[in-house]
C-alpha cells in the first residue's frame, strides 16, 4: 500500500521521541541518585518532556473548490473502507474547515460541527473549542463505513437564508448558490468541523487540516492568521487540467506565499488530475512530457522548486487502492506525495525537536559527564599517588583531603559569585519582562477600540490598525535595546568562565527578539491586505471586519504571551550551565572528601585502603559509563536522518514557539 512507507516513518519518529522520553526521564534519576540534581536542571528537563509529549505534525490541505483535497484525504486515510468516507463528489464538496485528528482521552470517535451562526458572534474557532456545549456531536462507528459516510455527509450540507443574513455572516453572494426562492441563498450549516478519528497515523500524533476555497479562507480569519501559519505543511491542491487559474492565484498569494522560513511553513502543490491528460493514443513518453511542462511552468508561478510540485491523481490512487491495482496505484504517482510526507515533513520535524529538546538535553549532560571526567582523573592520579607513597599513606590522605577542602571552597565562592551575578540577570529578567509587560498590550488594545467606536469607515479602520501596529513595534524595539544590554551582561559572565575554565569552554545563550519583529511584521503585512481590500468589502460585513481584528488581536498577545515567556525563561535559564558546572564540581568534591576522610580516619592497612580507592574509581567509571551511553543514545541521528534520505529543507526553528502553539 501507498501510504506503509508514512506509516512506518511516523512509527519510527513516534519510536525515536518515546526513547528520548526515556532517556531524559533516565538522565534525570541519574542526576538524583549521583546527587547531582538542582531545580533548575530539573525544571528545563520538565519542560523538554512535554515539547516531546504534546508534540504533533498537521498537514494543511488548500485550494480553490473542486481541485480534489477532500479526494486527496479520502485516498490517503479512508480507502481502506472501501469508498469514500468525506464527501467529495461534485457540488457536495467540503464547505467548512474540517480538521482531522486522533484525541487519546476520548472514548470513541465523533464529528463535532459549529454552527455557522457563531460567526455573529466576534469569539474565534479556539475560543468555541473550549465550549463544547456549542457544537453538535455526532458518534462515529468505525465498524460500519454505511453509517460513517452519512456523518460525514453532514460536514458538507448546506441551508437556505436570505442573502442579507449570509453577507453578514461574511460570505459574497456571487461565490453561493442560489436557493428555490428570490433572495435565498445556499450557505454552509457549519463554520467548523473537528473529526476525531482512530487511524494508525492519526493515533502516532498526525492530524490533517482540510480547508475550503478562497470564500472561506476570507470569511475566516482565523485559517490565515492562526492554523494555516501553525501547520507544518501546507498542501496546496491545483488542478492538472486548467493549470495555475486567477483565483488559484489570489490563495496562494494572499494565504500562502507569504508563509515564509521563519513560520517553519513547508509550501508545496500538488498537481491533481494528471488522468486527464492521459492519452492512450499518443504514448506514455508524451503524457509524461505533458506533465512535466505543466510542473515546470506551475513551479514558475508559484515561485517553488520543481520538485515541490507534485504531479498525481487522487481519484486514480483512491480506485487503485480499493480494487488492489497496483499498476494503476503506481501510474497514479501518489508515491510523490508519500515521499515528500516521509523524508521531508518528518525530517522537518526531527530537525525541530532536535534544536528545542536534544540539544538542550545534550548540553546539560555534556556538563555532567565534563565533571565526572575531571573527578576520575583526580582520583586515578590520587590513586597513584597512594600506591607510589606506601609508607605513611594516612598522612597522604589527610593532605589529599584538605587540597581537595581548598578546591571545593573555591567552587563554593565561584557559585556565590555566580549567584550575585544571576540577581544582576534577573534584575536585567526584570526590565525586559517590563518592557513586554502585558498592560502595554492591554493599553494599546484599549486605543484600537476606541478608535473603532469612534469610526468604522474605512479612514478609522486604517487608522486603527497603523496606530496599534506602530505602538506594538515602538516596545519591540524597546525591548530588543534592552535584549542587547542583557546579552551583553551575560556575554562577560560566560568570557570570564571560559577564561577560568579553558577545556570547558560554553556559549552564552543569546535572547533574540528579532523573530518576534519579523512574525510582528507579517500579522502587519495580512492586516495591509485586509485594509487593502476593505473598499470592495461590502458595508454589511461589518462583523467579518470585527471578527478579522478579534482574531489580530488574538495571535498578537500569543505573540506577545510567548515573547513575555521566552524572556522570563532566558533570565532565568542564562546561567544554568554554568550553576550547573559549578553546583556539580562542588557536590562532587563534597563526596570526594567524605570518602577521602573515612579513608583517613580508618586504621587500615594500604591495601586495604588501596582495594576502597580503586572501588571508589570503579563507582565513577560506571556513573560515567552510564552517562556516555545516554550520550550516545541521544546523539543518534533521528530516523529519516538514519537512513540517509534527507533533503535540504527550507525551515528555521522556531520550535519552541511551535511546541507551544500546538
Amino acid at each position: 500500500m501507498s501510504m506503509e512507507r508514512l506509516s512506518q516513518q511516523v512509527d519510527a519518529y513516534v519510536a525515536w521521541k518515546r526513547e528520548l522520553m526515556r532517556e531524559i526521564t533516565r538522565y534525570r534519576s541519574w542526576l538524583a541518585h549521583n546527587r547531582l540534581g538542582s531545580a533548575a536542571v530539573e525544571a528545563k528537563l520538565d519542560r523538554a518532556l512535554k515539547i516531546l509529549r504534546t508534540d504533533h505534525i498537521t498537514l494543511a490541505f488548500v485550494g480553490e473548490f473542486s481541485r480534489g483535497k477532500t479526494e486527496l484525504i479520502n485516498c490517503l486515510f479512508f480507502s481502506q473502507f472501501g469508498q469514500r468516507m468525506l464527501p467529495s463528489q461534485a457540488g457536495r464538496t467540503t464547505m467548512c474547515p474540517t480538521e482531522l485528528y486522533f484525541d487519546p482521552r476520548s472514548e470513541r470517535s465523533y464529528i463535532r460541527l459549529l454552527p455557522i451562526e457563531t460567526r455573529m458572534a466576534e469569539a474565534s474557532i479556539a475560543q468555541f473549542k473550549r465550549v463544547p456545549r456549542h457544537w453538535v456531536n455526532i458518534p462515529l462507528d468505525a465498524s460500519d463505513p454505511n453509517s460513517m459516510a452519512q456523518a460525514f455527509a453532514q460536514v458538507a450540507r448546506t441551508k437556505p437564508m436570505p442573502v442579507e443574513q449570509a453577507i453578514q455572516l461574511g460570505f459574497h453572494p456571487d461565490m453561493l448558490e442560489t436557493g428555490d426562492k428570490p433572495g435565498i441563498v445556499l450557505v454552509p450549516a457549519w463554520r467548523h468541523a473537528l473529526v476525531n478519528f482512530d487511524h494508525p497515523l492519526l493515533r502516532q500524533g498526525l492530524r490533517i487540516l482540510d480547508t475550503p476555497g478562497l470564500n472561506a479562507l476570507g470569511s475566516e480569519p482565523e485559517l490565515t492568521l492562526s492554523m494555516l501559519p501553525s501547520a507544518q505543511a501546507i498542501i496546496f491542491l491545483l488542478s492538472a487540467d486548467a493549470g495555475v487559474t486567477a483565483s488559484d492565484m489570489s490563495i496562494w498569494q494572499q494565504h500562502i506565499c507569504q508563509l515564509d522560513d521563519d513560520a517553519q511553513t513547508g509550501r508545496f502543490a500538488v498537481l491533481n488530475k494528471i488522468d486527464v491528460l492521459w492519452d492512450d493514443l499518443a504514448g506514455e513518453a508524451f503524457v509524461q512530457n505533458a506533465i512535466n511542462q505543466i510542473r515546470q511552468s506551475t513551479a514558475k508561478q508559484l515561485g517553488i522548486k520543481a520538485q515541490d510540485v507534485l504531479p498525481l491523481s487522487a481519484k486514480q490512487a483512491l480506485l487503485a487502492k480499493v480494487r488492489g491495482d497496483q499498476e494503476l496505484l503506481a501510474r497514479s504517482q501518489i508515491d510523490n506525495l508519500e515521499h515528500l510526507l516521509c523524508e521531508r515533513i518528518v525530517a522537518q520535524k526531527e530537525r525541530l525537536l532536535e534544536e528545542s529538546v536534544v540539544n538542550q538535553v545534550l548540553g546539560l549532560l555534556n556538563n555532567s559527564q565534563h565533571v565526572l571526567n575531571l573527578r576520575l582523573n583526580k582520583v586515578r592520579e590520587q590513586q597513584n599517588l597512594l600506591a607510589n607513597h606506601r609508607q605513611d599513606n594516612g598522612q597522604l590522605l589527610f593532605e589529599l583531603t584538605a587540597k581537595t577542602k581548598e578546591d571545593h571552597t573555591r567552587h563554593h565562592k565561584r557559585l556565590l559569585g555566580l549567584k550575585t551575578n544571576q540577581r544582576l540577570v534577573k534584575r536585567q529578567g526584570d526590565l525586559l519582562r517590563f518592557a513586554a509587560r502585558p498592560e502595554r498590550l492591554e493599553e494599546h488594545l484599549g486605543k484600537v477600540k476606541d478608535n473603532l467606536r469612534s469610526s468604522w469607515t474605512t479612514l478609522g479602520i486604517n487608522h486603527a490598525i497603523l496606530h496599534f501596529f506602530r505602538a506594538v513595534e515602538f516596545d519591540l524595539t524597546s525591548l530588543e535595546h534592552e535584549a542587547a544590554l542583557a546579552n551583553k551582561m551575560v556575554g562577560a559572565i560566560y568570557q570570564r568562565h571560559n577564561a577560568e575554565n579553558p577545556l570547558h569552554g560554553l556559549d552564552a545563550p543569546q535572547l533574540n527578539i528579532k523573530r518576534y519583529q519579523r512574525e510582528l511584521g507579517q500579522l502587519r503585512a495580512k492586516a495591509d491586505r485586509f485594509r487593502r481590500n476593505l473598499k470592495t468589502l461590502l458595508t454589511e460585513q461589518r462583523l467579518l471586519t470585527r471578527r478579522f481584528l478579534t482574531t489580530l488581536a488574538q495571535e498578537v498577545m500569543g505573540l506577545h504571551q510567548r515573547l513575555r515567556q521566552e524572556t522570563y525563561q532566558w533570565s532565568s535559564d542564562a546561567l544554568m550551565p554554568l550553576m550547573q558546572h559549578t553546583l556539580e564540581h562542588k557536590q562532587m568534591l563534597e563526596s570526594h572528601m567524605v570518602r577521602l576522610k573515612a579513608l583517613a580516619q580508618e586504621t587500615q592497612q594500604t591495601h586495604q585502603r588501596g582495594l576502597q580507592f580503586k572501588q571508589y574509581a570503579e563507582d565513577l567509571e560506571r556513573q560515567l559509563a552510564e552517562a556516555n551511553e545516554m550520550l550516545r543514545v541521544l546523539r543518534r541521528p533521528a530516523p529519516v536522518q538514519r537512513q540517509g534520505k534527507v533533503v535540504s529543507l527550507p525551515l528555521a526553528a522556531r520550535a519552541s514557539s511551535s511546541a507551544e502553539r500546538s
